[in-house]
């Protein structure tokens, strides 16, 4: 029966690498106290700032048998999304915004969905009487803890999942069966006594090796955070218009990272690479959704998203923004209109504007 079990998660990985995933391996479903605990004291602490839907869903959060009681097993599965230049080079190039490396080719959200479906369905058929249920990123699971105990990396400093293959660079998604599978040997941590990512955040959001304060993530302020980003931190968001990649890109394991060229859904849209601050500045809300269709910076919407321009423009010091950034003066979107004046004052704090 052990071989018989040894013999069906080989052929799950197979077919997984199959379907693009670059890693798999198998966690016990059942919940795990202690992660449970840190997650509760991080809540506790107010750390995940405004979003309110990780404290609503706590409950199922605590491991995967309180989302689902008649799971036995998880499935867990990295996708790469390796990009084949530096995330860092446009740090010196204040007049285009930068995109966080995942968000400039097709949404993740569907591509891995579509391919743990896949998955399901071959198990499903490969062992009828099988029940599974599919997770991405927008369910309450925890899917990095998950992945460090199925075997397919750590939980790095910065906390999110390093692999001694892919670095910082996976997807994370997880299938949840009935079926009692053998499971993988949870990862050892590898970071010893690098600090890289720690060193790199701008905006210092790591008050201690592996603790995240979101409130002063550059992900969670560009993407997230709905109102005006605090002032302090404001210049901390140089030219990041949408998410942030230095501490993942700093990683030393990326070394070992290969460009993810085989799935073409995340090779980079040209028009997401390095878009001009101007251009973006201009958009209003039809030709948002036109620009980034397909993309998840979609759902953050134009306000968000010019307001996110609006602080590059002001890091920048590029008068040539001057005159983009004062036709926002009066936008309809009052937190656009505040980040239109910060800007202005950071280009020319000698012109007074109204």
């Amino acid at each position: 029966m052990v071989n018989e079990g040894a013999a069906l998660v080989d052929r799950i990985k197979a077919e997984a690498e199959r379907l693009g995933f670059a890693s798999c391996g198998i966690a016990p479903a059942a919940d795990d106290r202690l992660r449970a605990e840190r997650l509760e004291r991080w809540l506790g602490e107010g750390a995940h700032g405004s979003m309110e839907w990780m404290e609503t869903r706590l409950h199922h959060r605590r491991g995967p048998q309180s989302l689902w009681s008649e799971a036995k097993s998880v499935i867990a599965l990295g996708m790469s999304y390796a990009p084949a230049h530096d995330p860092l080079t446009l740090a010196g190039t204040p007049e285009r915004g930068r995109i966080s490396v995942y968000a400039q080719g097709a949404d993740y959200h569907d591509v891995v969905k579509r391919a743990l479906k896949a998955l399901a369905r071959w198990l499903v058929a490969e062992v009828p009487g099988a029940q599974v249920k599919v997770f991405v990123d927008t369910a309450p699971v925890m899917e990095k803890p998950l992945g460090q105990a199925a075997g397919l990396g750590w939980q790095g400093k910065h906390t999110n999942m390093v692999s001694r293959t892919h670095g910082s660079w996976l997807f994370l998604g997880a299938v949840f069966t009935t079926l009692d599978l053998p499971v993988d040997q949870p990862h050892a941590d590898r970071c010893g006594s690098c600090q890289a990512c720690q060193d790199a955040c701008p905006t210092g959001a790591f008050p201690a090796p592996y603790k995240l304060d979101a409130r002063r993530c550059v992900s969670y302020l560009t993407i997230e955070h709905k109102g005006p980003v605090p002032e302090d931190l404001r210049e901390g968001l140089g030219n990041r218009i949408y998410g942030c990649d230095d501490c993942l890109a700093v990683c030393p394991w990326n070394r070992f990272a290969q460009a993810a060229q085989a799935n073409r859904a995340y090779l980079p849209r040209a028009e997401l690479v390095a878009p001009r601050l101007a251009e973006l500045l201009a958009l209003d809300d039809a030709t948002f959704r036109a620009v980034f269709s397909g993309s998840p910076i979609k759902r953050i919407g134009r306000d968000r998203m010019v307001r996110n321009c609006l602080y590059a423009a002001g890091n920048s010091g590029d008068k040539a923004l001057i005159g983009p950034v004062a036709r926002l003066l009066g936008d309809a979107d009052p937190v656009v209109a505040e980040a239109a004046r910060w800007a202005l004052r950071r280009l020319d704090p000698i012109t007074p504007f109204p």
